[in-house]
């Protein structure tokens, strides 16, 4: 009788240690990896819904604003889902337009909140300020530079969660309407629901190995891996969810300086952004309120005396645009010989300038009546 009671207290109890130890691991993929080791498993990527701020937050949230319904942010022809283990992520750089939405002069996220949250905490604040790399006491300059927007997309990333005075690091797919504060060149950096630092994603794990509840629409064919703009841009192209129109947001402001694009994407502001798009045109490097750089339209040359103003004609080095790389971009290449310089007047020659340091000189034979002869001293 009493090895029967014995045995069945011991049964019990293995049950139950068994039932705690799988709580336990649950619980650590859930919160992003184990707290001794701060980093997931290999191949771990969760699936993380736009208000879920998971088990390890930095913060409260400081989400704000209308939400992107998820379900409005794809006015594309539906795919078929992907199989699993199949499906392969879109690449889109972070000034591509209409990967972000917003509300005209309403911030997705309170920065000064995000702040002040971490200031009252020195232990968290200083965990944030090593996990992005940056000094403690210059966070908050940091953090006021990015820019808060919507994602139109679900996204993969590298999130990291604050958990029992340690950081964890996992991989992630932010659903689409998740609000962020994106940096000077289009990367997520902070996800507003829990304030936890962003990075890009590793490469570990992609979005069909997702662990987690599916919501509907879920497709790793249509997520989003981020990549770096080549270079800083002055404004972000974002979707206005509320009136269905294009916003120009300056980086590093919260929607104060929001204001139509001067020159708006060639396509509609509910295009799938995660679909074939077409070409685009270079994004704005300056500052906004600063003259236009733009082109002047092509015009038939006149005949002229006067010498061609440099200010004419368009300058080569100008910088790469920082949206999409040149051949992947879609920016046309300039045919053989083309160019927007108004032409000389006169009649061509096959004969050589005479002085090779100065090519543009004109010829001093068989020169037109208006011609400009400059004197020589013999």
């Amino acid at each position: 009788m009493h090895s029967r009671i014995r045995l069945r207290h011991t049964v019990l109890a293995l049950l139950s240690a068994g039932f705690l130890l799988a709580t336990g691991c649950t619980r650590d993929t859930a919160g992003g990896g184990s707290p001794s080791t701060g980093t997931a498993g290999a191949g771990d990527v969760l699936l993380q819904p736009a208000a879920d701020p998971g088990t390890a937050p930095f913060t409260a949230s400081i989400a704000g604003g209308p939400v992107v319904r998820p379900d409005a942010t794809r006015s594309g022809a539906p795919r078929s889902p992907s199989a699993p283990g199949k499906g392969k992520e879109v690449t889109r750089t972070g000034s591509t337009p209409g990967l972000y939405a917003g509300t005209r002069a309403v911030p997705s996220c309170d920065v000064e909140a995000l702040i002040r949250m971490l200031a009252v905490d020195p232990a968290r604040e200083e965990a944030f300020a090593r996990t992005v790399s940056v000094p403690r006491d210059r966070l908050a300059g940091v953090l006021r530079g990015l820019t808060p927007v919507q994602l139109r997309a679900d996204t993969l990333v590298t999130g990291h969660g604050f958990r029992a005075g340690a950081v964890t690091t996992y991989q992630s797919v932010l659903q689409a309407g998740t609000a962020v504060m994106v940096d000077g060149r289009g990367l997520p950096r902070v996800r507003c629901a829990c304030g936890n630092p962003l990075d890009p994603p590793t490469g570990e794990g992609g979005a069909a190995a997702g662990a987690g509840e599916r919501w509907k629409g879920f497709d790793p064919a249509r997520t989003v891996v981020i990549e770096p703009a080549a270079r800083p841009v002055a404004e972000l192209v974002i979707v206005d969810v509320v009136h269905h129109s294009w916003i120009a947001r300056p980086t590093g402001d919260e929607g104060a300086g929001d204001r139509e694009p001067e020159v708006p994407p060639p396509y509609d502001p509910g295009t799938d952004i995660t679909g074939p798009l077409p070409d685009l045109p270079p994004p704005s490097t300056r500052k906004p309120g600063t003259p236009s750089a733009s082109p002047r339209p092509d015009r038939t040359p006149e005949p002229s005396p006067s010498p061609t103003r440099p200010e004419d004609c368009p300058t080569t080095d100008a910088p790469t645009p920082p949206g999409e790389p040149a051949v992947a971009g879609g920016l046309p290449a300039r045919s053989p010989g083309e160019t927007h310089c108004p032409t000389p007047t006169g009649d061509p020659t096959d004969e050589p300038s005479g002085d090779p340091s100065e090519p543009d000189d004109p010829p001093l034979s068989e020169a037109p009546p208006t011609s400009i002869r400059l004197p020589r001293d013999d």
